[in-house]
């Protein structure tokens, strides 16, 4: 009964509030001198300094028009989409004041990072006010996302130092990249422009981290070969949040006359201590997770392009409760394995009409587990651990297929597709989902966009069977289901590129975790309706351009994103889909200091909706709003031919926050490291 009366309600928080903070109003605290010798630099040497030929190569320049992006199902350049997609490229990447990529992502127009273990140990990522369930994950174009829950989706076998680019596709994209492509898209692309090139990296931090990287990017015949290697470790900056993580990673590309072949092999494993990860009652948890990774793509053709694919993705995971000191009712730790196997193929044409696409996928996703799915007949004995079994399962199976047409006519650009999709769970129909980008290029510069997009989700293992001390799986939730309209102006030239958009989703069945008081347990249930208003900009300058002459600020980058959820007026606290990002801020601004000296600096102020029961001494002591935060991350760097040093500080301010319940974030931390790039001839 309790079920079928929660499902006709909306679901939202019991109060919103919010307190009005400065940025200066922190500026009391402590700051070490080092800090203080940079900021004085900055603002105190004299116009001339600045105005020299640097030796060190400090350029942001990069051309974002002739960059092919994954934005549809066939090539698309950057200039050409219809769309909101940001690209953040290998220059940014590598002087960004950031240890990993979901640190680098925490600055992106409308993402929202939530992290509940630095460094990339774990943490969620959604777009546009969605769940960290409702964002797709590719890794080179390849779809790595986890179906036992999203909080897996970034165990990448690459580290940041090894990444070139990312690409960020705001919005719906089911047309595109299939089923749960819910509220954007993020591919991560790796190995570019290393060709004859070898990359070391070490960095020392407090905490005891030690990261270490190694990567070389070589050529025999016509293959490339991209190989890369990294160990991160550190004890903590609270009580139980040590962790160790490794990365293993190749990626090779084969050119040829009849085509070019694409090979990714990936491995990583993390073991980390998980303190309040889940539920803040029991802080001594732990986890440990492997991941293993292989795909292979193949494209061919002058005319008609074909590119199929195969891959495979295999997760497991340990979960315990109790690190050590198990309470007496604790009789095993929570096991789990899934294997996802995947094939596709795409294939493109140009003609006076335009170009034209279709293509297939097929995706196979399963789950052995001591808690997720249904009973098995016969256990099956879980590898590497002694003594333990397999006691359920499940399995399911994605069938879609793909078409698309892109027509460029003069100053228009329309591209109009639509996924047709089968779920083998719950004996599903076939889906249609659509969607159409429509833009017109004013001007040379300026171009104005429209588009209407359709998606959906299934649930994870995790929504619809998990069972444990707080929470309780519900295995009848329905998939999730937007509809999502949105249009804007960009303006786009050598000195400045800007965008301002707005966008309305309209998302039903939205699967959430809620529950009406704290002493409840967490129960996932589909929302019966979630609608969503939001407002982006972004400004990319480059003063030099501007200005006609040379300044010591190289780079300058603004984004803003307002959204706002109706979620109607019912009592039930949400856990994770209505606890979006209201307010998001973000300044990055890159300059140089002297001669080789230069610094990059960061700074994001975040403004959440929602609440969580705060946790005290052992008990919940009532609701707790959200507050407001300002992030500063500063990195000062010297460089003198292959060699560069640097000091990095991630929360310069030394803030206090909260972005995902009772988890506190680590305040300032300062990172030392070194890089050192050798290239052959």
């Amino acid at each position: 009964m309790y079920k079928q009366s929660l499902g006709d309600k909306m679901l939202t928080f019991r109060r919103w509030a919010g307190k009005n903070y400065s940025l200066f109003q922190t500026l009391n605290r402590q700051v070490k001198i080092t800090v203080l010798l940079v900021i004085y630099l900055t603002v105190t040497l004299p116009e001339n300094v600045f105005a020299q030929t640097l030796s060190t190569d400090v350029s942001m320049e990069y051309d974002l028009d002739e960059i092919k992006v994954s934005a549809q199902r066939s090539p698309v350049t950057y200039s050409q989409v219809a769309r909101i997609v940001s690209v953040i490229e290998r220059e940014e990447i590598e002087a960004a004041p950031v240890q990993s990529i979901q640190e680098l992502l925490e600055y992106a127009l409308s993402v929202d990072v939530r992290q509940r273990g630095v460094h990339g140990v774990q943490a969620d990522i959604s777009v546009r006010g969605g769940s960290f369930d409702q964002t797709l994950i590719l890794l080179n174009g390849i779809n790595i996302s986890d179906p036992q829950t999203g909080h897996h989706n970034f165990n990448l076998p690459v580290s940041l130092k090894s990444i070139s680019r990312v690409e960020i596709l705001q919005g719906p994209a089911a047309r595109v990249y299939g089923p749960n492509a819910f509220s954007g898209a993020i591919n991560i692309i790796t190995g570019e422009n290393t060709n004859k090139e070898m990359n070391l990296d070490l960095a020392y931090g407090e905490h005891n981290l030690l990261d270490v990287n190694a990567s070389y990017g070589f050529q025999t015949g016509n293959f490339q070969h991209f190989v890369a290697g990294n160990r991160k470790s550190s004890d903590g900056y609270i009580d139980n949040t040590d962790f160790e993580t490794h990365n293993l990673f190749y990626h090779g590309q084969l050119e040829s006359d009849p085509g070019k072949l694409d090979v990714q092999l990936g491995y990583t494993e993390k073991g980390f201590g998980a303190n309040s990860f889940y539920t803040p009652k029991y802080p001594n948890q732990y986890e440990k997770t492997k991941t293993t990774f292989a795909s292979v793509q193949y494209e061919t053709g002058k005319k008609l392009h074909f590119k199929p694919a195969l891959y495979w993705r295999r997760h497991q995971d340990r979960f315990e409760l109790f690190r050590d000191n198990p309470a007496s009712w604790y009789t095993t730790h929570n096991y789990h394995l899934t294997d996802v196997l995947g094939a596709s193929i795409n294939t493109w044409f140009s003609s006076a009409l335009g170009k034209t696409s279709f293509g297939a996928e097929f995706r196979s996703e399963n789950i052995w587990s001591n808690v997720l799915g249904e009973e098995m007949d016969e256990p099956i004995k879980v590898p590497g651990e002694s003594d333990q079994y397999f006691t359920r399962s499940h399995s399911r199976s994605h069938v879609s297929y793909f078409a698309e047409h892109s027509l460029y006519l003069n100053k228009w650009s329309i591209s109009l597709g639509a996924m047709f999709n089968w779920i083998s769970d719950l004996d599903f129909d076939w889906k249609v989902y659509p969607g159409i980008d429509i833009a017109y290029q004013i001007s040379n510069d300026l171009k104005i966009y429209s588009s209407v997009n359709t998606s959906m989700r299934m649930p994870t293992f995790t929504d619809l069977y998990y069972n444990g001390p707080s929470n309780i799986g519900n295995p009848d939730l329905k998939p999730e289901k937007s509809l999502t309209v949105e249009g804007g102006i960009k303006y786009n030239n050598k000195a400045l590129k800007a965008h301002l958009n707005a966008f309305y989703r309209n998302g039903k069945d939205l699967i959430d975790w809620v529950r009406e008081d704290q002493e409840e347990k967490w129960k996932t249930q589909n929302l019966t309706e979630v609608n969503s208003f939001g407002i982006e900009s972004g400004f990319d300058i480059s003063p030099e351009k501007v200005l006609g002459q040379p300044i010591f600020i190289k780079k300058v980058k603004l984004n803003y994103s307002y959204i706002k959820l109706d979620k109607g007026n019912q009592e039930y606290f949400s856990n994770y889909v209505l606890d979006n990002l209201k307010h998001k801020f973000d300044v990055s601004m890159h300059h140089s200091i002297w001669k080789n000296l230069a610094a990059n600096w960061q700074v994001s102020y975040q403004d959440r909706n929602g609440s969580y029961m705060q946790f005290e001494d052992g008990d919940y002591t009532g609701e707790v709003a959200y507050d407001p935060f300002w992030l500063v991350n500063l990195k000062l760097y010297w460089k003198h031919k292959n060699l560069e040093l640097y000091s990095s500080v991630s929360n310069l301010l030394d803030k206090n926050y909260n972005d995902i319940g009772n988890l506190q974030q680590p305040g300032r931390w300062f990172t030392f490291g070194l890089h050192y790039k050798l290239k052959f001839k």
